[in-house]
């Protein structure tokens, strides 16, 4: 989930990378990148996990990268963001109900806890996903806010605004659930930003749809009918917008 390739002095290949991630085309950026490395195999089984969250397919491809990149672990940190990853894939799978892997993923985050240091780059990714397990797997969003803020500072401190987009996102969102809305509209208008500035089109859709639930007629219509029509131009990604992209019943 970090911002490499988005910046004019990475090389073509983290380029290429990057352009496709963020037009939903996990599979074919997963193909440049041939697992002969430790770090190799880390980015392209992140990508997997990655397309796992966002379109409920691919479990058994991101599995075997997600092994791969295990198998070939070296120092700490590797071993470390494969923990991660791994953990990520087994919230994914749990929150999208394709199975109950939550006892996995907070091992599995727990034992990237242990390997990577605090302070380190991959820390701040680590932190937020302990908070998204914390939000949608134990529904404690003390705790979830907590993990979310240490992200956000660690985000700012290694200068990831891909990261700082979805905290900024998950915050704003607590935010909204506590009825601060001034402080949603404010984190949600932040994530959108980043994420129109970055070129994250997959991301673009769900950080106009999050701002919309935060305001009123006509601005939310406007910014709703604009998140529909990126979702359509994906191809219906993330899939799990389709939900909050349905206008409610109307009740009598």
């Amino acid at each position: 989930m970090s911002g490499t390739g988005t910046t004019a002095d990475d090389d073509p290949l983290q380029t290429a990378v990057w352009r496709l991630r963020s037009r939903a085309c996990w599979a074919d950026a997963a193909a440049l990148l041939p697992p002969t490395t430790p770090a190799a195999s880390l980015q392209r089984a992140a990508l997997l996990v990655e397309r796992c969250l966002y379109t409920e397919q691919g479990w058994e491809e991101a599995e075997d990268a997600l092994r791969t990149a295990e198998a070939q672990a070296q120092s700490d940190d590797e071993r470390g963001a494969a923990a991660c990853e791994r953990g990520q894939l087994a919230y994914a799978a749990t929150l999208l109900g394709v199975r109950d892997r939550a006892d996995e993923a907070r091992a599995a985050l727990g034992r990237a806890a242990a390997l990577i240091a605090p302070g380190a780059p991959g820390r701040a990714l680590l932190d937020f996903r302990r908070g998204l397990l914390a939000e949608n797997l134990a529904h404690s969003p003390q705790a979830a806010r907590a993990a979310y803020r240490r992200a956000h500072a660690g985000a700012t401190a290694h200068d990831d605004p891909l990261l700082l987009s979805f905290t900024w996102r998950h915050l704003a969102g607590l935010a909204l659930r506590d009825g601060e809305l001034a402080e949603a509209r404010h984190g949600f208008s932040e994530s959108l930003r980043i994420r129109e500035e970055l070129g994250y089109l997959v991301g673009t859709a769900p950080a106009l749809a999050s701002l919309a639930d935060a305001e009123t007629d006509p601005e939310a219509t406007r910014l709703r009918t604009e998140a529909t029509r990126l979702f359509r131009l994906l191809g219906g990604v993330p899939t799990w917008l389709a939900r909050q992209l349905t206008p409610p019943t109307a009740t009598t």
